[in-house]
């Protein structure tokens, strides 16, 4: 063979053969179609269509081997890294829901895509009734005014808490949203209703007593009423329940027998909330639950009774965004307030007026500073339940 051509090359006084008229190249074609038959791809297409025609296999001159002028370092180098590590995903984060009228534990999960066990499991703590490992574990009853804590679209996982699907299981039975999680959208409440009477035909009656800037008899209406097992609803105003020692006691009162009363806002200083703007009627309402809060541990939500039972439809709008959906009036006011020196009632009158127009659903108004109606009580409670009629709390009248 001729030095001066390489292993490539064939001498230039043969006529030149056509590619397949060679064993060695016979056999190579060969192996590149038994490996592109069994779809393995030896080298990619364009460079082995290169290869081929730097070796002559085509036919023509081979090419001239020239040398690389990349340097070696930087071959099968990138400018930039091809590799992104993944975005990690947030962990899943409660959400508190306040029960309205009309909810139940499957309207509520399915509203959150979740289900009512789940919803159960997440509050067993706060409201033990929902407990389901528990003996008194009561799934269909729920009050208004319940704050559930739930994660929207996730199941609890028994054995190892909630997960995205029931099988799924999540580390954590609580988990805390990774940082930069947003918060979940809040709950939009509508305007407040306005409630006068809760369901006819029932037995039962709502008695609901103000606190008003007269307190002398409170603590003896409310020493009545625990003795007697009596359910009431207690409409507190923030500043007299913390600025005067009788009002302290009331919500001590209430903080102390939660199985008897019930508790709804009457704003902070019994000023006419038609009279005020959307921020002043807010700002009255949450200083009034930031402090009833710290005293009794529980919220007023969403019961509301205005000052003078006086609401327009901006009074509506603003106590219903703050999650008060109910504002509470009533069928049955005695005028018990009004001392009788300026013809108000007397202890009888209050009686009659009271068992005279009460009846299945009625919303009692009564005040603990009322002149006659720690006398009236007795005979009111007692001709009550002549009547076949049973006292009740607002969460227990309007739950069904």
């Amino acid at each position: 063979m001729d030095p001066e051509h390489d292993l490539w090359s064939e001498p230039p006084d043969l006529p030149r053969r056509p590619f397949w008229a060679s064993a060695g190249t016979t056999a190579i074609l060969a192996i590149v179609l038994i490996a592109l038959t069994v779809g393995v791809a030896i080298l990619p297409t364009s460079g082995l269509l290169a290869q081929i025609g730097r070796l002559g296999w085509l036919g023509g001159s081979p090419e001239p081997r020239v040398a690389p002028s990349v340097p070696l370092a930087s071959i099968g180098t990138s400018a930039s890294p091809t590799f992104v590590r993944p975005t990690p995903t947030p962990l899943p984060s409660f959400l508190v829901y306040v029960v309205r009228r009309g909810d139940n534990l499957t309207s509520i999960a399915r509203r959150f895509t979740t289900t009512p066990r789940s919803i159960a499991f997440w509050n067993r703590t706060t409201y033990p009734s929902l407990d389901p490992e528990s003996r008194s574990y009561k799934p269909n009853v729920i009050q208004v005014g319940w704050a559930l804590r739930l994660i929207p679209g996730v199941v609890y996982d028994e054995d190892e808490g909630p997960s995205s699907s029931p099988t799924a299981a999540s580390p954590s039975p609580t988990p805390t949203p990774a940082l930069g999680t947003p918060s979940p959208l809040p709950i939009v409440f509508g305007p407040a209703v306005v409630v006068s009477h809760g369901p006819r035909g029932s037995d039962r009656v709502a008695l609901t007593f103000d606190m008003e800037t007269r307190l002398d008899p409170a603590d003896r209406i409310l020493g009545l009423l625990v003795e007697r097992g009596v359910h009431a609803t207690i409409f507190a105003a923030g500043k007299l329940g913390t600025d005067t020692a009788a009002g302290r006691r009331v919500l001590a009162t209430v903080r102390a027998h939660p199985e008897l009363f019930d508790m709804g806002s009457h704003g902070w200083d019994s000023r006419d909330f038609t009279a005020l703007s959307t921020a002043e009627i807010r700002d009255q309402l949450d200083r009034t639950e930031s402090v009833l809060v710290g005293l009794t541990g529980r919220g007023t939500r969403p019961l509301f009774r205005p000052p003078f039972g006086a609401w327009d439809s901006g009074v509506r709008s603003a106590v219903g965004a703050g999650g008060w959906h109910d504002i509470v009036t009533w069928d049955v006011n005695p005028d018990d307030l009004r001392p009788t020196s300026k013809g108000g009632p007397t202890a009888a009158d209050i009686e009659a007026t009271v068992l005279a127009n009460a009846t299945g659903g009625s919303i009692v108004v009564l005040k603990l500073g009322g002149y006659h109606t720690l006398e009236a009580l007795p005979e009111i409670l007692d001709g009550l339940a002549t009547r076949g009629l049973r006292p009740v709390t607002l969460t227990e009248m309007l739950a069904n």
